[in-house]
């Protein structure tokens, strides 16, 4: 896998000069994260090139490609693999724009609760202290979003909140689609439903032949006591999971296994790790360990077997490209943690020598890319110091925005950059108060306060640039909070957005702090490495912002529209928002619905209805 840094602005142009000719797979991300486009290639530098490269394309393509903050590259051997696996994940994915254009942070895991007499599969990120089972870890949200997709079909385990379940009066539309067996108003046996858990059990350990096993006994059983409703239904199951086999064999994942492959270069190395689980591809992962000196393959190799699946369930193969020290040790003791035999293998053919090929072109690709964006960050960096006409290279750049709507729960962002890129441990927002609604000049002037009141007392570190979202107005306010709190030794700079808000015609108004006066404006044009750079800063400050903004605007308003209804309390209002599941749920609950939560009556579930119904 190869991505491009998200926190800087995409240079398209930059990126396809580190792409090799071979084919693959591409997948341009925006800079939420959301998935714009999957495409495959026999030549991945051609055809992502084509994007960049071109003077022109159809609006349609153009809009997409404005939009790519992020490229992710999965280099296969041939372009029918690269054809396969295109397939696969925009079936599993959905991108946004192959619909339109086709001529298409901790890992998660699926958790089983316990304890229950049904229990639920759902998607889990984060401790698990819960009671139950969890599988995984999975390398991406989608690869668990579609295993559970599947097992909805295969086994029609409920996936719903526990609120939602417990305040059922009649099946919901998964019942009516075939995907839920309904528990939630007794429509399956307790007995039933608990078989239909252990054979979801068993397939997330990979046991699925196991399960076709006994569904073919329990078919038979079926027909021969006459039940011929009951053993079409287990007919089918066996069909589906039989489909769902041969479809992974003909793919050439047979097994569970990790292929993992390493690389180092100039002291940076890159595992890529390929995960099968119960036949189906879950996609890859890189990582990007911190080295000793003179590390080599071999030793990080077995460091990272060690730290990453010691404390994570493992397969019964971990491919490796090479053999580790200790690899005999490490084997027993992955078996012992798993309960299950774990074989470390180097030496192999076949399919499984296919796939560690893979495993190794991708590490080196998606290493190559580190490579030249920790370049490009140095370069703009240098850059940077040019325009602004600094002694060094500036090692600490911070800026401010403020984000609002119509002057509703102000927010000012501070995000922090240095020449390693993003230092996201170092962010911080204002909520801002007591200022007229809609000043955005005193909300700059308050959010800088703060954060500089801090520096004159000692604690922090002093910013080498500090910039600010606006213009002449907003440089004046950072000037004059600076010099009040006699804070000295940076670079005041002003990002003003250029005629018609277009990208790259920015305006840099200057301060000096030195002097306290203004320093002039400058127009690095849209080629400027310094001004992706600022307009990469600014933009993540943006972001920053807008997300504080709407996390508080939400907040008020969940409080706001409860606590004006006569009767509700803070007791009431939290388990209304907990049975509804926000806001939201409860604005479309109806009177007796309302009433299903304790201690509300139906004169309260009036009032309430009305309130939110105007």
């Amino acid at each position: 896998m190869m991505q491009a840094n998200p926190s800087l602005p995409f240079d398209g142009k930059a990126f396809v000069r580190t792409l090799s000719s071979s084919p693959g797979v591409y997948r341009y991300f925006d800079a939420n994260g959301e998935l714009l486009y999957v495409g495959k290639a026999g030549n991945l530098k051609k055809r992502v090139g084509s994007y960049f490269l071109k003077p022109r394309m159809e609006p349609r393509i153009a809009a997409m490609v404005a939009q790519i903050a992020r490229v992710e590259i999965t280099v296969t051997r041939t372009e029918g693999e690269a054809l396969l696996l295109e397939s696969q994940l925009i079936k599993s994915l959905k991108p946004r724009y192959n619909i339109l254009l086709r001529d298409d942070k901790s890992y998660p895991y699926i958790y089983l609760s316990g304890g229950e007499e049904y229990p639920r599969l759902a998607f889990h990120r984060g401790a698990r202290n819960l009671v139950g089972r969890y599988f995984g870890p999975y390398p991406s949200t989608y690869a668990v979003r579609e295993s559970l997709r599947l097992m909805q079909k295969l086994f029609k385990v409920r996936q719903c909140e526990d609120s939602y379940f417990r305040n059922r009066s009649r099946p919901c539309l998964q019942y009516q689609i075939g995907r839920c067996s309904a528990p939630c108003v007794a429509l399956v046996s307790v007995e039933d439903y608990r078989s239909d858990v252990r054979h979801a059990e068993m397939f997330l350990e990979g046991r699925s032949n196991t399960v076709i096993d006994e569904l073919a006994e329990a078919m038979e059983q079926a027909s021969k006591a006459l039940q011929f409703e009951r053993a079409a239904s287990l007919r089918d199951q066996v069909a589906a999971l039989r489909q769902l086999q041969a479809q992974h064999h003909v793919q050439g994942a047979s097994a569970d296994m990790d292929v993992i492959a390493c690389r180092i270069d100039a002291g940076i190395a890159c595992v890529s790790v390929l995960f099968f689980r119960n036949g189906i591809s879950l996609g890859t992962r890189d990582f990007f360990p911190r080295l000793p000196l003179d590390a080599v393959p071999a030793d990080v190799l077995a460091q990272f077997v060690a730290q990453y699946y010691l404390e994570r369930a493992v397969p019964k193969e971990l491919i490796l490209s090479e053999p580790i020290p200790d690899q005999a040790v490490l084997s027993e003791l992955l078996a012992q943690q798993s309960g299950h035999a774990v074989e470390l293998k180097s030496n192999v053919r076949g399919e499984r020598a296919r796939f560690l090929q893979m495993a190794e072109r991708n590490a080196q690709a998606s290493l190559t890319a580190r490579l030249a964006s920790r370049q490009t960050l140095g370069a703009r960096f240098d850059d940077l110091q040019k325009v602004l006409e600094l002694a060094d290279p500036p090692r600490r750049i911070e800026c401010f925005d403020i984000s609002h709507t119509m002057g509703e729960a102000t927010v000012a962002s501070c995000v922090v950059f240095g020449p390693e890129g993003a230092e996201k441990s170092h962010y911080r927002r204002f909520n801002i108060a007591g200022i007229t609604p809609g000043d955005d000049y005193a909300a700059m002037h308050q959010a800088l306060t703060r954060r500089f009141r801090r520096l004159a007392e000692g604690e922090g570190m002093r910013p080498d640039v500090l910039l600010i979202d606006g213009g002449s107005g907003q440089v004046a306010q950072a000037l004059d909070v600076l010099q009040n709190l006699g804070v000295s030794g940076m670079v005041v700079v002003g990002v003003a957005k250029g005629p018609g808000r277009r990208a790259g015609e920015e305006t840099l108004v200057l301060a000096r702090m030195a002097s306290g006066g203004a320093g002039g404006e400058i127009h690095p044009g849209s080629s400027s490495p310094a001004l992706h750079l600022v307009a990469a800063v600014r933009d993540e400050a943006h972001r920053f912002a807008i997300s504080g903004h709407r996390k508080r605007r939400e907040k008020a308003r969940e409080r706001s529209v409860l606590e004006d209804v006569p009767g509700v309390g803070a007791r009431r209002r939290s388990a209304l928002l907990k049975a509804f599941g926000g806001i939201q749920g409860v604005e479309g609950a109806g009177v007796e619905e309302l009433m299903q939560v304790k201690g509300i009556d139906r004169g309260l579930a009036e009032r309430i209805y009305a309130s939110l119904h105007g």
